[in-house]
């Protein structure tokens, strides 16, 4: 609870440092207390945890690894940031503070042991990214990013929020655990509107982690919307709606897991197959990338088709990768941007030759999101596959192996064009908190692929 105090009142800081103009204290402000925040969430690490607050939330090992590398992820994100925000308004201190609002919610999402804060958290995190993916105030397409996101939004709430109630009204109880002997206790005789309530349910978390055939806003949304919101969106909140995906899951419907595992079969299925083939066509990097979160989040579904014991520690290993890579992607993308003027694969082209640093992190970043061996990424993918085959999914993990191979092409496109295709360019500068973001994540990228143990036994 502390970890979510301390980001609950560090926005309100921020404002009251834009109000009195320091604003050189916001980006160092707003860092040390995520660092602040991430030390109270370590140190909840224990063996034993019972649920708090009347059984609202459950701090136990599985919250704080996610609410960890939610943290450390953000504050990656906002190292990002100096200077960025300045070009779009000089009020820069509300953009700081939303992004710690959604944290906030996150880090509730990640926690929560009665649904009704699974819902809080929600709501929290997206009414933040709704008003985020329309910061720039006189751009068209940022204004149809918000707006899109905000109405199909409203939509997936619907779905998740009647979900919810009709769990309620079959169950008597918002409890986790009530829900789960609820359903052990009532096998063969389980209400209907119970089956409907894990339906609508899917929906509204399948929007929100962007899995198809409920993924229709996320290539506009991630497209309009400034980059580094764009990078905030697809990691840190993805990672959150899966974590989230998966408690409800394992916690309360695990006993049923016939009933409701094969539509998720069909969802991962469509998922990969429309991210990895759509994401070929693309000739916009940033849009590449937005539908190549949208291949992610069926490699992530894996965890959940096939639950079992080890179903937290794939996420948690995947999502690190996938995060800390785009990271990098995204970082090397708003430099291009900035200096060329576009985001489309022919500003990468001669990149090696005038800029082999950001070459050579963005080469790491691209192997690793391809899930190439000795990076993080193909680390991530082994999880996921030996999760399904340990449960007998031979045929999804060969549709899986498909995909993986058709991702190669598009993330190659981008090592092709900075390795062995020239430009007239001038060369890239790098300011050194890049350099300190960039080559930390590219470290981390390569160490848990050679030394995986650092993380896959954390939960």
């Amino acid at each position: 609870m502390t970890s979510i105090i301390i980001i609950s009142i560090l926005p309100i800081v921020l404002l009251y440092l834009g109000l009195y103009k320091a604003q050189k204290a916001l980006l160092p402000v707003a860092v040390l207390g995520l660092l602040a925040a991430l030390v109270t969430s370590v140190m909840q690490w224990k063996t034993n945890a019972v649920p708090e607050f009347n059984g609202m939330l459950l701090y136990d090992n599985f919250s704080v690894a996610f609410s960890v590398i939610s943290i450390i992820t953000t504050v990656l994100i906002l190292l990002l940031s100096k200077g960025y925000f300045e070009r779009i308004s000089n009020h820069i201190a509300e953009y700081y503070a939303i992004i710690l609002f959604s944290l906030a919610g996150i880090l509730v999402m990640v926690s929560y042991h009665n649904i009704t804060m699974l819902f809080i958290g929600i709501e929290i995190m997206s009414v933040s990214l709704y008003i985020l993916a329309g910061i720039r105030k006189n751009d068209f397409a940022s204004n149809e990013a918000a707006l899109k996101y905000f109405l199909m939004g409203a939509f997936s709430t619907g779905f998740l929020l009647f979900g919810i109630a009709l769990i309620y009204g079959s169950t008597g109880t918002f409890d986790l655990d009530g829900i789960r002997d609820w359903v052990l206790m009532s096998p063969r005789k389980i209400d209907p509107l119970f089956y409907t309530g894990i339906m609508l349910i899917i929906v509204g978390l399948c929007f929100k982690v962007g899995a198809a055939p409920f993924h229709f806003w996320t290539p506009d949304v991630y497209e309009g919307a400034p980059s580094l919101i764009t990078l905030f969106m697809s990691t840190v909140v993805k990672v959150a709606g899966f974590a989230a995906f998966l408690r409800l899951f394992s916690a309360c419907f695990l006993p049923i897991a016939q009933f409701w595992t094969p539509v998720l079969l069909v969802i991962t299925t469509l998922t990969l197959f429309i991210g990895n083939i759509t994401a070929l066509y693309q000739q916009s990097f940033k849009r590449m990338l937005a539908f190549s979160s949208i291949s992610h989040a069926g490699y992530l579904l894996f965890a959940i088709v096939a639950i079992g014991a080890g179903s937290a520690n794939s996420i948690f290993v995947y999502a690190t990768a996938y995060s800390i890579a785009s990271v990098i992607a995204f970082g090397a993308l708003i430099l291009i941007r900035q200096q060329s003027g576009t985001d489309n694969f022919e500003g990468f082209n001669g990149l090696a030759a005038r800029n082999p640093f950001l070459a050579l992190v963005l080469t790491i970043s691209m192997l690793s999101l391809a899930g190439i061996p000795l990076t993080a990424g193909f680390i991530g993918k082994f999880y996921m596959f030996s999760g399904a085959l340990s449960q007998y999914r031979v045929w999804l993990v060969v549709v899986a192996i498909v995909n993986a191979i058709i991702s190669i092409f598009y993330y190659f496109r981008v090592i092709i064009a900075m390795y062995f295709r020239s430009a007239e360019r001038e060369q890239v500068e790098i300011p050194a908190y890049y350099k300190l973001v960039l080559g930390f994540s590219a470290l981390v990228t390569i160490v848990i692929g050679v030394y995986p143990a650092i993380v896959s036994g954390l939960i």
